[in-house]
């Protein structure tokens, strides 16, 4: 069965960085496409950032385009989101997406 797993969330100062990680396992990972979506305290679910299979293109939502890059390694089933110059708007619950499927999510923190 599909199974995500989410890691490296925390409290951070505005400005600060964070690299979350979501180790994946259950399918065929370098077949699929991979996104980060993230869901702020009474706000919907969005998508931050999307990377797909083959060609490694990405996709940013506007409101963290040159601030998140997504990047994955095959070799290890992994999907990364490195986040800098955070803010404080940035603070909601980030999950790993694949195949339709969610992992449990990893909290961010942006506060000071």
């Amino acid at each position: 069965q599909v199974q995500l797993v989410e890691s490296g969330g925390g409290l951070v100062q505005p400005g600060g960085s964070l690299r979350l990680s979501c180790a994946a396992s259950g399918f065929s990972f370098s077949s699929y496409g991979m996104s980060w979506y993230r869901q702020a305290p009474g706000k919907g679910r969005e998508l931050g950032a999307a990377i797909s299979s083959v060609s490694g293109s990405t996709n940013y939502a506007d409101s963290v385009k040159g601030r998140f890059t997504i990047s994955r390694d095959n070799a290890k089933n992994t999907v990364y989101l490195q986040m800098n110059s955070l803010k404080p708007e940035d603070t909601a619950v980030y999950y790993c997406s694949a195949r339709g499927f969610l992992g449990q999510g990893t909290q961010v923190t942006v506060s000071s």
